[in-house]
């Protein structure tokens, strides 16, 4: 099966002493699996998230936990505590802003964070945020697998989506599994906790296995029960601009939310809880922001 291993990347959330998190998406090369732009995985850890208000544009935000609890606040007046087996889906659309806190320092958290950009028809519309405490369960041959975005084995989430899409969380006995997959999508698998064999490929704990469009079945091999993740969707088409938490189509999109942002523009409005303190937004580089060029080795 065609694809490529990506091994993450440190990088610490929110400032140079926050909860560090392994980022595999985007990378060098590969900046979307489907309309998954970003990926985070973060913990098992007692480190605590402190991630002040930001702003977001022209995409949704999937926060999906394994353990631990998160607080959500956005300036949509959401205030929301997400627990594992549940979702946090936000839509950014034109502008949102929104904070996330640890809830407990005692408790050890553990789980991903994505980002899915937004279709042209739809990253211009109105922001809005979606909270799920009962997600469908598929049972296969030995997995289970929680399906948290889109569809899978005839399992649909019921979060809102705007692109042909999935995500789920698989837990695997030991063994050898075959997984159906959709031959139109292509998909991204991420070993959570620990090495897993991919179609005769080892894929080390905690790194990503991109795999092309065009497979209808893809094979797992574990020594011992194990959870795993996966992503995909259609191949991405459009253009894509990322810089800081904004994911647009032109240099001059990013610099007006730049400056949105940083004068307080309406656009973003305000989080409550946080007496005003927000995280500003860096210095755009001196040189002209360009979609980022999938080139595949």
């Amino acid at each position: 099966m065609a694809g490529m291993t990506i091994e993450p990347r440190l990088v610490p959330l929110g400032g140079i002493r926050a909860l560090e998190v392994r980022r595999t998406l985007p990378t060098k090369g590969l900046p979307t699996i489907g309309p998954w732009c970003f990926l985070d995985h973060f913990g098992p850890t007692f480190q605590a998230m402190d991630v002040l208000p930001h702003p977001h544009i022209g995409l949704q935000t999937v926060t999906w936990l394994l353990s631990g609890e998160i607080e959500h606040r956005d300036n949509l007046g959401s205030n929301v505590r997400v627990k594992p087996g549940q979702l946090n889906i936000m839509t950014a659309g034109r502008g949102v802003a929104h904070s996330e806190f640890s809830c407990d320092i005692d408790e050890s958290m553990h789980g991903v964070q994505f980002w899915v950009a937004l279709p042209e028809s739809e990253r211009g519309g109105k922001a809005d945020f979606e909270h799920f405490t009962e997600l469908p369960i598929v049972d296969g041959d030995g997995w289970a697998a929680t399906v948290f975005v889109g569809e899978f084995y005839g399992a649909r989430s019921p979060a809102t989506t705007f692109s042909p899409i999935v995500a789920a969380q698989i837990q695997l006995g030991s063994g050898l599994h075959e997984i159906d997959l959709d031959p139109a999508f292509e998909y991204g698998l991420l070993a959570v906790d620990m090495s897993v064999v991919i179609d005769g490929e080892q894929l080390e704990s905690k790194s990503l296995r991109f795999l092309a469009a065009g497979e209808s079945k893809l094979t797992i091999e574990v020594p011992f029960s194990t959870t795993v993740i996966l992503l995909g969707g259609e191949p991405w088409e459009e253009p894509l601009i990322m810089w800081w938490n904004f994911v647009a189509r032109t240099h001059d999109e990013i610099h007006q939310a730049r400056e949105d942002w940083e004068s307080g523009h309406e656009r973003f409005g305000s989080v409550d809880g946080h007496d005003g303190k927000v995280i500003p937004a860096p210095p755009l580089p001196p040189v002209r922001l360009k979609p980022r060029v999938r080139r595949l080795p």
